[in-house]
């Protein structure tokens, strides 16, 4: 006896089924636009992925293209920065040639100020170690025709002298040291006076003048002081400073008070050194009852 499968599916439910599916077919067709279901469906299914996979895409293609980019600013970056500290380089090497520059000028016009003399140029190359160049060496000597006592120039006017001398190096000793004095004259008036150095006037920018006679000549503020001409060391009419202050002494009979220097003795590189002696070119030594 033959037995009947219970689980097949009668063939007249199949065509409903397939009806349905038809009937699906042609009203997803009507709702596309006549676009076809296919279509329906791929705009609701693989229309989306495709647009998630292209931005993704893109997304990682910004990324790539931003490290690539980073690559290229730091390296840039880094072009510049040494393209920045060679140009920082270069404008400090312009700078202290500028400065040097002005600083020859100086001692070019102070040359042709006293160009009656012989002179020579010469670095400071070092001091006693303090801030203020009171007692200092160059690095000309006795084979530059250096020798003791030459007179040495700077900024406007005058120095020091030299107290010391190697044969590629002099020391020098600048007028506010403590034991510099020296005979002086007012320009104006041919007045004589004392100037003495001190190094605690330094810091103010003053050097101190005394014994300068209490006579009618008015002197005033601002009068030039230049080296005497009953120098025993110093040859005549080297500027020394301004008179910044002057009063009369107790006494009643002198006046003293400060000078500006002309030179700057905080700040020192080159200066000119005259290689012809005050005794030298008087043939002896002048007796003046000072110091220097």
């Amino acid at each position: 006896m033959k037995i009947k499968n219970q689980t097949s599916m009668p063939s007249k439910y199949w065509l409903v089924i397939l009806a349905v599916i038809c009937v699906g077919l042609l009203g997803i067709e009507a709702v596309s636009d006549g676009g076809g279901p296919l279509r329906f469906v791929a705009n609701y299914t693989i229309v989306p992925m495709q647009k998630g996979i292209s931005y993704a895409g893109r997304y990682l293609s910004d990324i790539s293209d931003n490290f690539d980019t980073l690559k290229e600013v730091r390296a840039e970056n880094d072009e510049l920065k040494s393209r920045v500290d060679e140009l920082t380089i270069d404008n400090t090497r312009l700078r202290q040639e500028q400065y040097e520059l002005e600083r020859l000028r100086e001692l070019y016009q102070l040359d042709e100020n006293y160009s009656d003399y012989e002179k020579i140029g010469a670095h400071v190359i070092a001091n006693n170690g303090s801030n203020w160049f009171n007692d200092f060496t160059i690095d000309k000597g006795s084979n530059d025709g250096v020798k003791v006592d030459c007179n040495v120039l700077a900024g406007s006017g005058l120095v020091g002298i030299v107290t010391e001398v190697g044969p590629d190096y002099a020391r020098v000793r600048s007028i506010i040291d403590d034991s510099s004095n020296i005979s002086a004259m007012i320009l104006s008036t041919s007045d004589i006076c004392m100037v003495r150095g001190d190094l605690q006037l330094a810091s103010d920018g003053k050097i101190h003048f005394e014994n300068l006679p209490n006579n009618d000549n008015e002197i005033q503020v601002g009068e030039q002081v230049v080296t005497s001409h009953v120098s025993s060391r110093f040859v005549q009419g080297l500027f020394i400073g301004y008179i910044s202050d002057i009063q009369v002494d107790s006494n009643n009979l002198t006046r003293s008070g400060y000078i500006t220097p002309a030179v700057d003795f905080s700040n020192l590189q080159e200066v000119l050194v005259i290689t012809t002696t005050k005794q030298e070119m008087v043939g002896g030594d002048e007796a003046s009852g000072e110091g220097e």
